[in-house]
């Protein structure tokens, strides 16, 4: 049983991969491989989040079972919490870099491209775009020493 609820997430994103690559070999927008890729994370989403509370609800037996099955269970979520908000900081942290840099890097190529005196200040651009995910994943030790 459970690993068939590992394996079920795990298809939806190679699914996913795959139908938005055959959509862009065919010629159409990345916007419908976009829509393909969100439905896909939340179809995992839906599928991870619903595990535990089928697992809770079949565990359930008394309702002493079930009070210090809350407690653990309260601790678990809290944990969980968390580890989703690790991984929120440094994934967006990350692709808020990926822009900045994005955006950065090639402005800093042109403008040594007509004045090479001014690499230092283009390098000091790119660098400060490559910082934010630095600052994720401070975020993310912090939260990590509070859980």
């Amino acid at each position: 049983m459970n690993s068939v609820l590992f394996i079920l997430p795990v298809a939806f994103l190679i699914a996913s991969v795959m139908i938005a690559v055959y959509a862009v070999k065919k010629g159409k927008k990345a916007r419908s491989a976009l829509a393909v890729q969100m439905l896909s994370f939340l179809a995992v989403c839906v599928v991870t989040f619903a595990v535990p509370v089928v697992a809770h609800a079949t565990t359930t037996g008394s309702t002493t079972a079930a009070a210090t099955t809350t407690t653990s269970q309260t601790a678990s979520n809290n944990s969980g919490m968390g580890m989703i908000a690790m991984a929120l900081a440094t994934g967006l942290a990350c692709i808020g870099g990926g822009i900045a840099v994005a955006a950065g890097a090639p402005a800093a190529i042109g403008a040594t491209s007509e004045d090479p005196k001014a690499f230092g200040k283009a390098l000091i651009f790119v660098a400060l775009g490559e910082g934010i995910p630095i600052y994720g994943l401070l975020i993310s030790i912090m939260i990590l020493g509070k859980v």
